[in-house]
C-alpha cells in the first residue's frame, strides 16, 4: 500500500508540510512564500515567486486545485475564507475543520458565547455598531476582524472609532499564550501550553506582531482544568476536527480568553520539536475521529523559536548551506532581497528554561542578521 497524499495550502505551510513529510506522507503545497528549504522537501508553488501573483486565498486555491492530492489540509489564514476552504476540499478528503464549523467558530460572538458558559474569562470587547467603547481608565485596541498574527492591530486613542471591518478590545496587561489541542468533533486532548512572543525588538518585531513562541509555558492545575472546559465546550459546539488553538493572555493566574484558531498554528511545530512525534498523522487521525490514548510528556527545558523581521531592506547571503543547520527554517534564496518589515527566516533555540531559550533565540538571529547585507536600492514590501 503506498504512501498517503496530502496537499496543504495557506500563507506559510512550511512547518505542517514539514510534519507531514516527517509522518511519511507525500505532500505537496502552496503557500505565499516558496522558500528554499520547503522546496528541497515537498513539491511547492510560491504564489508570488513561481506564479507571479500576490498571494491571496483565492488564488492558494486556485493553483491548489490543479495539484494531485487525495487529502488537503489548510493553515492560516484560510480560516477565516470558508467560501474558499470548501473549494480547496471538493472532491477531495478535508482534514480540517469544514466552511460551516469555521462560520461558526470564528464569529467571535459566538465563540465568546461559549466561552461564558463555559465559565472562562473574556476581555470587553466592542463590534463594529456598537457604542465607542469609553475608556474608563481602561485601554483598548483596534484590531481586524478577520486578522491573523498581530497583523493591523493597534492602539485605539481618543479620537478614533473603529471602522466596519475592525472591532475593539480591551488591552489586558499580561503574558500571551495558547493552548493546543486535538479534536475529533466531540472530545479533544491538550496537547500544551505555549508562550507567545510578540513585538520583540531583538527580532525586529514591532507592535503586536507574533515572532515567536516559547514551549513550554508552565501554568497551575486549576488554569488547565479552566482551559480544558473552554477546549471542551468549543470542540463539541462548533464539532471541531484536527489540531486547533486558542489564544488568551495569562494574568494573575487567569486566563482571558481572546480568539480560536480552528487550524494548525506557529507554536505548534515546538510540541513536535519537544517530542510529540508524528503530529500530522495524529491531525489525520482526529480529524477522522480517533484519538490518542496517551501523549509524550515534553523533553526537558525550553524549546523556542523566533521569526526574524527585516529591518531595512536587505539582500540574503549564499543561503543553501543553511540548509544543513537545524536552528533555521523558512531560508530565503542565495541574494534574495528583502524588503523591510518582511519576514526573513525562522529561527529555533533550547534552554534549560525561558530564559536561556531566549539567550538561544536571540544568539541565532543575531548571527542570521550579521549575514545581511543592505539592499543596493529600494524595494517595495
Amino acid at each position: 500500500m503506498g504512501r498517503e497524499r496530502v496537499l496543504i495550502v495557506g500563507i506559510s505551510t512550511r512547518a505542517f508540510a514539514e510534519a507531514a513529510h516527517a509522518a511519511g506522507w507525500e505532500c505537496s503545497s502552496v503557500d505565499a512564500f516558496g522558500d528554499l528549504d520547503q522546496k528541497t522537501r515537498v513539491n511547492n508553488v510560491g504564489v508570488l515567486r513561481d506564479l507571479g501573483r500576490p498571494y491571496s486565498a483565492a488564488a492558494a486555491v486556485a493553483a491548489a486545485r490543479r495539484l494531485p492530492g487525495s487529502s488537503v489540509a489548510y493553515v492560516g489564514n484560510l480560516e477565516n475564507h470558508p467560501d474558499a476552504v470548501g473549494r480547496l476540499g471538493r472532491g477531495r478528503e478535508l482534514l480540517g475543520n469544514s466552511p460551516q464549523a469555521l462560520l461558526r467558530c470564528r464569529d467571535l460572538r459566538e465563540f465568546q458565547r461559549v466561552v461564558r458558559r463555559a465559565g472562562g474569562r473574556l476581555p470587553r470587547t466592542h463590534f463594529p455598531g456598537d457604542p465607542r467603547p469609553r475608556p474608563g481608565g481602561r485601554r483598548f485596541l483596534r484590531k481586524p476582524i478577520r486578522g491573523g498574527g498581530g497583523q493591523g492591530i493597534r492602539e485605539l486613542t481618543s479620537d478614533q472609532h473603529p471602522s466596519r471591518h475592525e472591532l475593539a478590545q480591551e488591552h489586558i496587561d499580561g503574558i500571551p499564550g495558547s493552548v493546543s489541542f486535538l479534536a475529533d468533533g466531540r472530545r479533544a486532548c491538550l496537547l500544551g501550553i505555549a508562550r507567545g512572543l510578540a513585538g520583540e525588538p531583538a527580532f525586529g518585531g514591532t507592535g503586536y506582531r507574533y515572532c515567536g513562541s516559547l514551549f513550554p509555558l508552565a501554568v497551575t492545575d486549576r488554569l488547565l482544568e479552566r482551559l480544558d472546559d473552554v477546549v471542551q465546550s468549543a470542540t463539541r459546539v462548533f464539532g471541531l476536527l484536527g489540531l486547533n488553538g486558542i489564544d488568551f493572555v495569562l494574568r494573575d493566574d487567569e486566563a482571558v480568553v481572546l480568539e480560536l484558531n480552528p487550524r494548525y498554528s506557529a507554536s505548534m511545530e515546538l510540541i513536535q520539536r519537544a517530542g510529540t512525534t508524528g503530529l500530522f498523522g495524529l491531525h489525520a487521525a482526529a480529524c477522522r475521529g480517533s484519538l490518542p490514548a496517551s501523549l509524550p510528556p515534553p523533553a526537558p527545558g525550553v524549546w523556542g523559536k523566533a521569526v526574524l523581521w527585516a529591518r531595512r531592506n536587505v539582500v540574503a547571503p549564499h543561503t543553501r548551506r543553511w540548509l544543513a543547520r537545524d536552528e533555521i527554517r523558512d531560508i530565503p534564496f542565495p541574494s534574495e532581497r528583502i524588503a523591510n518589515g518582511s519576514p526573513i527566516c525562522t529561527v529555533f533555540g533550547h534552554g534549560r528554561d525561558a530564559g536561556a531559550c531566549l539567550v538561544a533565540l536571540r544568539g541565532a538571529a543575531g548571527a542570521v542578521e550579521r549575514n545581511l547585507t543592505p539592499a543596493p536600492e529600494p524595494l517595495r514590501v
